[in-house]
């Protein structure tokens, strides 16, 4: 068991046998719910070697190779399963790349639906394939954060892939104390607290 380190798409995949993977924009609301979700699992857990946590981001193909790499892909993203806002929903298998693939609610989904049929082209898929999705209430905010009802389940999302990641006989292990700001992303104003109080108003004041 070593220090998990929260990744992104650059650079050689290296050797794992799970990817979790957040993909979305945190600049578009709750487009950002798939990054958001990842950054809070590393941040209050940690991993074996074999087992990769990233922000995938908006990078569509270019996350290929690192999913190829995997064995096993457990997914977090904003979905239009046509259901009420906010509500979360874990679909498994064959059904992943139906959902990522219809009602799309931005453009990431087409790139990563073409990064799922390439896998499937190549043989290349993930035996196993899970995703952790929500219904967005609000898309069109640019600069804006997660809505306070997709917000509110990041907890439960990270709790339900934990019991997807020890169903597939990972050992996950709670952090004495969870990672905070730049610990957990980075340097950079991206950190979920520092964006949302340095939007500005729209009288032009800092939050």
């Amino acid at each position: 068991m070593t220090e998990t380190v929260l990744s992104h798409a650059d650079g050689d995949p290296g050797a794992y046998e799970t990817l979790v993977l957040g993909i979305g924009n945190v600049l578009w609301a709750d487009e950002g719910f798939g990054v958001r979700a990842v950054e809070a699992l590393n941040a209050r857990y940690t991993f074996p070697d074999d087992v990769r946590l990233m922000d995938g981001g908006t990078q569509g193909i270019f996350l290929l190779p690192w999913v190829c790499s995997a064995q096993r892909l457990l997914i977090f993203d904003a979905v239009d399963f046509g259901m009420e806002p906010a509500t979360l929903r874990m679909v498994q298998g064959d059904d992943v790349p139906c959902f990522m693939g219809a009602k799309k609610v931005s453009m990431h989904q087409a790139g990563f639906q073409e990064v799922l049929s390439s896998a499937t082209l190549s043989g290349s898929l993930p035996e196993e394939l899970v995703l952790v999705g929500v219904q967005p209430e609000l898309l069109n905010d640019y600069g804006g954060s997660l809505t306070a009802g997709v917000k509110a389940r990041i907890g439960e999302a990270v709790e339900l892939a934990c019991e997807v990641l020890r169903g597939w006989d990972i050992d996950v292990r709670e952090r004495d104390k969870p990672l905070e700001g730049a610990e957990r992303i980075g340097p950079g104003a991206l950190d979920i607290r520092d964006y949302e109080e340095g939007r500005p108003r729209l009288d032009g004041e800092a939050r």
